[in-house]
């Protein structure tokens, strides 16, 4: 008897009916980001919210914005806590931050939505938060999420100040007619000091002095004066539900079971599982299988309103059908598009191959689905002699090149081979061959194989940016040093206080893509920062450079550089190349080359055997044969052997800082 008691105990445990192993069964837990610790079990985790009962007036769109490591998403910890949507615990540490590489680096690489309930005054809110990124690379990510907020909350550090993104993220939230509650973090930091940051705030952005809000996001200090501000500057949504459905799809994942997740913002009407809807881009119709609130892992819902924020999957299996910036409306309800995201314009195109051949279509795959998270980066087929078939990619800087690297050997396990990054270049052809060829008299160059011939063009053209960098005072010298050695022209130049300085400059793209930022922090101390806007093309006597291995041409590191600057830089990537190609069994000429004009050489010397070591006496003529046999054998393996290119030399011999 007691063993049948015991079996059906041990049974009753293995079902989760016992009384005993329910009480130990442990409260759900969040899947998403590593930071995230437990959600604090609640009546929210057995029956869902309605969403009927927060109306537009008690519904509040806001994104923070910030310069890189200046506490946005500590702070976004803070106002998750607060609201209860994650349990107050040490381990939450960027919570919202879910990819490997943004914990890795330590930056925000995607922008991340989260829905936060809060009550002030008696009255119950809904919170759409958006935390997005700091860096200059990834500002395409702040202007698409400032499309579904009505306010921003601006962070700037008490010790560093205002600084570069900080200023280009406040004026394209200025330009969007947002509200913008200003905020100084930090102020827990021995050299923290507000009042000098609010002064700046007042001189630059003409806020008063009495609108910040102090704070320190990692201990908590005066965060929940943020949310009552939120609630008391932002204004509702001034949409409604009685209108046709509208919604903004202003981000996108995939997921290889359900297909498209699309992140939407309503504009208008109502949505829920069964809904009939069409995408005003591709005309397609799809029924909705699920719709819901992320908080931040996604939350099924029964319905979504006007002037909320959500998730929905519909069906769609094919990354080409969920565009960013499309309109979803109600089937034979059709509704005016909304204008969408003005598309991004990539500043550095590389070349994407993959490292085996056979790998061709899982990379293809791979490609769709990651560019479908980062619609900012531009996909177009190419192909190399060398490499065979692959794509020629364009991205908004370098950082975005390298993660958008590192993404895809993480999420998709894929090993490519990334060529030297370029910037789009003009040519005005004067050949009348070539024009009938290309159809029109100004072509764009983003390959540097495919860069014209000087003979058959009456001029170049370089992409330009209008710089601001600032900086305390006592590293000016070094940095417009830096800057005139950048071809860069100075075009204003402002105190914003006694010990900050705003430089305004004009460079030329292919000047600052690769490493001006590493060699800017390095001068300063780590204390300036950088931000750039296109600024158009100008004219420039710019040729194309090869690099010679034994005669040759590696097509990866083919550039096009400056007249001026032609042999400093071909001496100096012969130089690199040396130190990043492993020593062969035989020698290898490494040479910079303009057409058939050698302007540099290095050369990387053989692995040698002591042939010689065995005569220990005799005659001459023994040491000098031994020593012709080996140089003959050395010459044969010269003519057949392979040089191969570490895959990470690329980028390494292009930077300009030396790593010694």
């Amino acid at each position: 008897m007691a063993l049948a008691s015991r079996a059906a105990l041990w049974w009753a445990r293995r079902r989760g009916r016992c009384p005993a192993a329910a009480a130990l069964r442990p409260p759900p837990r969040l899947p998403a980001g590593p930071g995230a610790c437990v959600r604090p079990y609640s009546s929210r985790d057995e029956e869902k919210i309605d969403m009927s009962t927060y109306s537009v007036e008690s519904i509040r769109n806001f994104s923070i914005i910030a310069h890189v490591d200046h506490g946005k998403s500590t702070l976004a910890d803070r106002l998750l806590e607060i609201t209860g949507t994650i349990a107050k615990t040490d381990c939450n540490k960027q919570v919202l931050d879910k990819l490997q590489v943004e914990r890795e680096r330590g930056i925000t690489v995607k922008a991340q939505s989260a829905s936060l309930f809060y009550s002030h005054e008696g009255v119950n809110y809904l919170l759409n938060l958006i935390d997005t990124p700091g860096h200059v690379d990834f500002s395409y990510e702040v202007s698409r999420s400032l499309s579904a907020c009505q306010g921003v909350i601006l962070v700037v550090d008490a010790n560093e100040g205002i600084q570069a993104q900080t200023v280009a993220n406040f004026y394209l939230a200025f330009e969007a007619q947002l509200a913008i509650i200003p905020v100084i973090n930090k102020i827990d930091l021995k050299n923290a000091d507000p009042e000098r940051v609010e002064k700046q705030i007042e001189k630059l952005f003409d806020i008063p002095v009495d609108e910040c809000i102090r704070i320190s996001a990692k201990q908590g200090t005066n965060v929940e004066r943020v949310l009552q501000k939120v609630i008391e500057k932002i204004p509702p949504p001034q949409f409604n539900t009685t209108d046709p459905l509208k919604a903004l799809v202003f981000d996108s994942t995939f997921d290889h079971y359900r297909g498209v997740i699309a992140n939407i913002a309503l504009f208008g009407g109502e949505i829920q599982k069964g809904h009939k809807i069409v995408s005003a881009h591709t005309k397609k119709r799809y029924e909705v299988n699920e719709v819901g609130i992320l908080t931040p892992n996604e939350q099924p819902m029964h319905k979504l309103y006007a002037g909320q924020v959500g998730y929905l999957i519909a069906g769609m299996k094919e990354v080409t059908e969920a565009q960013i910036g499309d309109t979803l409306f109600m089937h034979k309800q059709p509704v005016e598009p909304l204008p969408g995201f003005k598309s991004a314009k990539p500043m550095v195109f590389a070349g994407m191959y993959p490292v085996d051949h056979s790998e061709y279509n899982n990379l293809k795959s791979a490609l769709e689905r990651l560019t479908l998270n980062d619609s900012s980066v531009s996909v177009h087929r190419d192909s190399s002699p060398a490499l065979g078939a692959g794509w020629r990619l364009g991205f908004l800087g370098l950082l975005h090149m390298e993660v958008f690297n590192q993404r895809l050997e993480q999420e998709y396990n894929m090993s490519v081979i990334l060529t030297a990054p370029t910037v789009p270049y003009k040519a005005v052809l004067s050949s009348a061959k070539l024009i009938k060829e290309y159809g029109k008299e100004e072509i764009t160059v983003i390959n540097p194989a495919q860069f014209p011939d000087k003979l058959s063009v009456s001029e170049y053209m370089e992409p330009t940016v209008l710089g601001t960098i600032v900086t305390p005072h006592k590293y000016i010298g070094k940095i417009i040093a830096l800057c005139q050695d950048r071809r860069a022209v100075q075009k204003d130049m402002l105190y914003i206080d006694e010990h900050r300085v705003m430089l305004k400059y004009l460079f030329p793209l292919n000047e600052i893509v690769l490493d001006f930022y590493d060699a800017l922090k390095s001068l300063s101390s780590g204390y300036a920062s950088f931000d750039y806007e296109d600024a158009g093309y100008q004219a420039a006597d710019l040729i194309k450079m090869d690099i010679l291995l034994n005669g040759n041409p590696v097509e990866e590191l083919a550039t096009i550089i400056h007249n001026d600057k032609a042999y400093a830089t071909g001496k100096f990537l012969c130089e690199r190349l040396k130190d990043a190609i492993p020593r062969q069994l035989f020698e290898i000429a490494i040479q910079a080359a303009i057409g058939k004009k050698i302007i540099a050489r290095e050369t990387l010397k053989a692995y040698r055997k002591n042939v010689v070591a065995k005569c220990y006496g005799g005659d001459i003529t023994r040491r000098m044969k031994l020593l012709k046999r080996q140089a003959e054998g050395k010459k044969l393996m010269r003519k057949i052997g392979n040089v191969e290119v570490p895959k990470d030399a690329f980028i390494h011999v292009l930077k300009r800082q030396s790593d010694k």
